[in-house]
């Protein structure tokens, strides 16, 4: 699996210069483009300026999820984000319970249920298992996606450890009634629909989407498929009060063929996830804030299946899980440049998981639940329009091992509009998770959280007018206290042994060439003192977007090298993949498009033993009303 040796940084580096020296040779293209100020939700609960915030934030907007034809939202953050990758192991779709795909790791920190996923602010994860459900976060429903490229513990408590994705869904956007249906057909009979629905009239609000794909997968007996279907309601009172609702439901099947060295037979997994969520929100002139009650449910059958070696499964397993609760803040502008933020959380997480035996009996595993409750304090001041502190402390208790404190601390600098320096110190927890305390033979109940100590310092550029966007993220990140299974007098045991040290650094890059014609890149470095699973030495992306009349050309690029396979594979994986979509709009409201993947039909895996797909074409259709 020897990938083409190109080093994209360098192709980065000259396309930059080469874009820069065009523009500076024409002077009629300054100032054409100017890029809106990013306002950044997750990191302080309420809308601030990007370059205030002194943590490491990337966003990935409505624009560049709808221009892609993936349907998950990792698939996209994977390529967009420096510092963040996930694996995968099919055409499309990430699966659950063995040979699932879709871990996520941020500047190597991941894994399970050390990256927090979010919707609008509320923990998404499996109440057993800890662990995110990658199929359940679908593009078409998210206006941006915010990822704290980080701990995030401080405002979102355990999970946190290594960073937050945080998923903010959308509303509709103009009076009246306008879609979107889009359908794509290609490769291994794989097919993706998509209809979506936004409503909106006087206050009231209302946004609906329903997704579907199915793909008979790259290899035989790996066939996977999905539904997935959102709704919000938003109702303003007043200007100063509103209200909102949601739900999703995500129903799929995923059958796992296992590695080419051991295929597995009849190994298959039916999950149906529901989250429910409603919130009351106050905007006043000198303060604002939300109460939130959320709840989301997983109910999973599996049959493990059999190999050659092996007998078909008498029984299948199944849970029943769930994570609930309230989280509720208040944030304060007491005086000039000041934002003061406080709040509580309240959870409880756990479930039941039992054998269900063809003859009708049942073999109880576990049923178990967690609770925990949290209180934050974040005090934000700007100082000249220029300097900007920021500080915090949280205190959460959990019922197993009681409190766990969670400081936090960093600081901006705006020496001019168009340049930032920060620096930040924080730290990051996660509680063990159901199947770690109480599951299976090396449950340990006496476990304790893992702990990261992480720093970060940035440096963020705008150039020819913010037509050209730099930014650049040194990082150093020391964890302890982790979970691994040890042999302890003959037998596996869960106990808080590993310890790790990571430091690299991403650099990032959008320029807009051309009213119609833009650059953007990432490259991310990372040096570990242990091996890492699921997360590359190097990592590079670079994509150019070209409007052409009614044409649209988006080629793109991804270099992937030191990507460890699993822990007991010596060797990495290195690959470069190319990229390409093209679309025609036949009308203003009618679009039809093209799109490659992996063009050189590189052979590569991120998932060890499941080799990833070659060349894989999908072409579709594009409508919105």
């Amino acid at each position: 699996m020897k990938a083409n040796r190109i080093f994209l940084p360098f192709i980065i580096f000259l396309t930059s210069t080469f874009s820069i020296a065009y523009a500076e040779s024409a002077p009629f293209l300054k100032d054409t483009v100017i890029l809106k100020e990013v306002v950044v939700v997750s990191t302080a609960k309420t809308e601030v300026n990007r370059n205030q915030i002194p943590f490491t934030v990337s966003v990935v907007d409505k624009e560049i999820l709808d221009a892609s034809t993936e349907t998950g939202v990792l698939s996209i953050l994977s390529e967009q984000v420096p510092g963040l990758f996930v694996t995968q192991k099919g055409v499309t779709g990430f699966g659950v319970s063995t040979g699932s795909a879709g871990t996520v790791n941020i500047h190597g920190v991941g894994g399970g249920n050390k990256v927090l996923m979010l919707l609008d602010g509320q923990p998404m994860w499996a109440g057993i298992f800890g662990h995110s459900i990658a199929d359940a976060y679908v593009a078409s429903d998210a206006e941006k996606v915010e990822v704290i490229r980080g701990p995030g513990s401080l405002l979102y408590g355990s999970n946190a450890l290594g960073g937050v994705i945080n998923v903010i869904t959308r509303k509709a956007g103009v009076d009246g009634i306008h879609g979107r249906a889009r359908a794509m057909l290609g490769s291994y009979n794989t097919q993706k629909y998509l209809g979506s629905a936004g409503y909106k009239k006087d206050k009231l609000n209302i946004y609906a989407s329903v997704n579907h794909d199915r793909t008979d997968g790259q290899r035989d007996n790996s066939e996977f498929y999905i539904t997935n279907a959102y709704i919000k309601a938003n109702y303003e009172f007043s200007k100063n009060w509103d209200a909102s609702a949601d739900a999703i439901i995500a129903d799929f099947k995923t059958v796992n063929p296992g590695a080419v060295t051991q295929p597995m037979f009849d190994n298959w997994a039916k999950a149906l996830r529901t989250t429910y969520s409603v919130a009351l929100n106050n905007r006043f002139k000198n303060m604002n804030g939300s109460v939130q009650v959320f709840y989301n449910n997983g109910k999973h059958k599996i049959n493990d299946g059999y190999n050659s070696n092996s007998q078909p499964r008498t029984y299948l397993f199944r849970s029943d899980d769930y994570n609930a609760g309230i989280a509720l803040f208040e944030s304060f502008r007491l005086i000039e440049g000041n934002l003061l933020t406080v709040g509580i959380d309240a959870k409880q997480w756990g479930g039941r998981a039992w054998n269900d035996s063809i003859n009708g009996r049942v073999g109880k595993i576990i049923d178990k639940k967690v609770n925990e409750l949290a209180g934050y304090a974040v005090v934000q001041q700007t100082i000249f329009d220029k300097l900007t502190l920021n500080a915090g402390i949280r205190l959460e208790n959990n019922e197993n091992y009681g409190n766990e404190w969670i400081p936090q601390a960093g600081i901006a600098y705006n020496p001019t509009k168009q340049s930032t320096f920060k620096l930040s110190a924080s730290k990051g927890f996660r509680s063990p998770n159901i199947r770690e305390l109480y599951m299976f033979m090396p449950a340990n109940p006496d476990l304790k959280p893992e702990r990261m100590s992480n720093y970060d310092f940035s440096y963020l550029q705008s150039l020819l007018g913010n037509r050209l966007h730099l930014e650049l993220t040194l990082f150093f990140a020391q964890g302890e206290n982790l979970i691994s299974t040890t042999m302890i007098d003959g037998k596996p045991l869960n106990v808080n042994t590993g310890k790790f040290i990571n430091k690299g650094f991403d650099l990032g890059l959008i320029y807009h060439i051309l009213p119609d014609l833009k650059f953007s890149g990432n490259y991310s470095f990372l040096d570990s003192d242990i091996k890492i699973t699921a997360s590359p030495k190097h990592k590079a992306f670079a994509s150019l977007g070209w409007n052409y009349g009614k044409w649209t050309f988006t080629p793109n690029y991804q270099y992937i090298a030191g990507l460890y396979l699993a822990d007991n594979v010596p060797a990495t994986e290195n690959y470069s993949l190319l990229n390409c979509n093209v679309s025609y709009k036949i009308i203003p409201t009618l679009t039809v498009f093209l799109n490659g993947e992996n063009l050189t039909d590189t052979s590569y895996e991120t998932y060890t033993g499941f080799p990833m797909p070659g060349t894989v074409v999908m072409g579709g259709i594009d409508w919105k009303f």
